[in-house]
């Protein structure tokens, strides 16, 4: 029987997801390889045979993603499958008509084959950008089902950089767990703050196994997306969040406009720093394309440990990486934290970088005066400490979601950002999760 040459364009996460739920064990196709952008130094390995099956003896290779048309015509690729997240419209097509021209099927593959169906409830909770608010978000779900009794475990968007086999299915109730697993500075600041509210987190690479194991501590499943990637799981509650700072991506997204569609409920966030136009572009949106969504109004205040620290100085403010790199935002709560408490100015860091660092502002030009917290392995991290102490400025503003000087060794005053979610008048995520609790426990 011929078998369809499929090659799955992705980035460690969905593309992985999809070959274990729809490709490991299919007879009619051949998946020849992965090939991977967005994430540093994952091209040039192989996803392994332990998890690839009895199909793929040897594994399958992942390739840089610039080779993409040379391996499309090299070995007969017959379908491409576009698998990772929070890239334009346009970025999408292009490289839909790339593979077109090539001859080969370009393929998007949705709810009804990459879904799986717990057995428990499933709150998910996505966005239609990176950077958006789910963390605060989810944090706020969290705290709401658990005043009302529930033991809720969090199932986390993948983010496998290291050993996949190792990786499988990862459990977090420690930092120890954070040490054993050699996360990265990316994935520790999606898994601490659940840890430090008594919160488990599963995460890895099988997600079928996950689940599984996951089930067996939970009376409700909360799956916390990234980027803006669907669900791994059928939620029986979709709640997705907009962002009134970048309005109209909600709609020029992929797949973040398939989670404005999706959503039963959807929380636009940042009212009390967005301007009154971008709210109002965000529910005209909401209206053309989810009239029935609950729509929840929300704002996430910030706070920083000492203002002290901030006010009447020459700050150098860390933002969280991701909302600059996969998100596009040139700032993020940590310069509007500095403006907030008084800081002078905003020290470019831009002179000062080392390594790797030097080449994230290559890749995106929008950020200049910030310094994201990029830290993809242990040298990058000490890249960025080096990055960190180079730079002449009175103090650090560290607005990533994990207290960064618990990874690098700053040689001046530092002060942390928080950020959580605060709904503002009614409906609220209050009574949608108790309307929830009523309806599935």
């Amino acid at each position: 029987m011929h078998k369809t040459k499929v090659l799955i364009m992705g980035a460690a996460g969905r593309d992985f997801h999809n070959f274990n739920v729809f490709f490991r064990n299919n007879h009619a196709y051949q998946v020849v390889c992965f090939t991977a952008t967005q994430i540093p130094d994952i091209e040039g390995r192989t996803y392994p045979p332990e998890l690839a099956g009895p199909y793929y003896p040897q594994g399958i290779p992942i390739w840089p993603e610039e080779q993409l048309a040379e391996i499309v015509t090299r070995e007969g690729i017959e379908q491409v499958v576009f698998a990772y997240s929070d890239v334009s419209h346009q970025y999408v097509m292009h490289k839909a008509s790339l593979c077109l021209a090539l001859g080969a099927d370009f393929r998007l593959m949705g709810p009804a084959t990459t879904m799986l169906k717990a057995q428990k409830p499933v709150v998910s909770v996505t966005a239609v950008r990176t950077g958006s608010g789910k963390s605060q978000t989810t944090r706020r779900v969290i705290a709401l089902l658990r005043e009302m009794g529930m033991k809720v475990v969090v199932i986390r968007h993948p983010m496998p950089y290291g050993n996949l086999v190792r990786q499988a299915v990862q459990r977090f109730a420690s930092y120890a767990d954070l040490d054993k697993h050699d996360c990265t500075i990316e994935e520790r600041e999606e898994y601490e703050p659940h840890i430090d509210r008594g919160t488990v987190v599963y995460a890895g690479v099988d997600y079928e196994r996950i689940l599984r194991q996951a089930e067996q501590e939970a009376d409700i499943l909360l799956w916390d997306g990234g980027n803006n990637d669907l669900p791994f799981y059928r939620p029986d509650l979709q709640i997705t969040v907009a962002d009134p700072l970048r309005a109209g991506h909600e709609m020029t997204y992929h797949p973040g406009e398939a989670n404005l569609r999706f959503a039963q409920v959807i929380v636009i966030n940042k009212m009390d720093s967005a301007s009154p136009e971008g709210i109002s572009v965000v529910r005209d949106n909401i209206a053309k394309v989810n009239p029935t969504a609950l729509v929840v109004d929300a704002a996430s205040p910030i706070f920083v440990e000492d203002p002290n620290v901030v006010r009447g100085r020459r700050v150098l403010v860390v933002e969280d990486g991701p909302t600059l790199t996969h998100g596009e935002m040139s700032f993020g709560a940590g310069v509007v934290a500095a403006r907030k408490f008084g800081a002078i100015e905003l020290v470019d860091p831009r002179p000062y970088v080392v390594g790797s660092i030097r080449g994230v502002y290559e890749k995106y030009g929008q950020i200049t005066d910030v310094l994201p917290a990029m830290g993809y392995g242990d040298e990058q991290v000490r890249e960025l400490e080096q990055s960190i102490n180079n730079t002449p400025c009175d103090a650090v503003v560290i607005a990533t979601p994990i207290d960064l000087r618990r990874l690098v060794r700053i040689n001046k005053p530092a002060v942390r950002v928080r950020y959580e979610l605060q709904e503002i008048g009614q409906p609220d995520l209050s009574g949608v999760m108790q309307e929830f609790v009523a309806r599935h426990t």
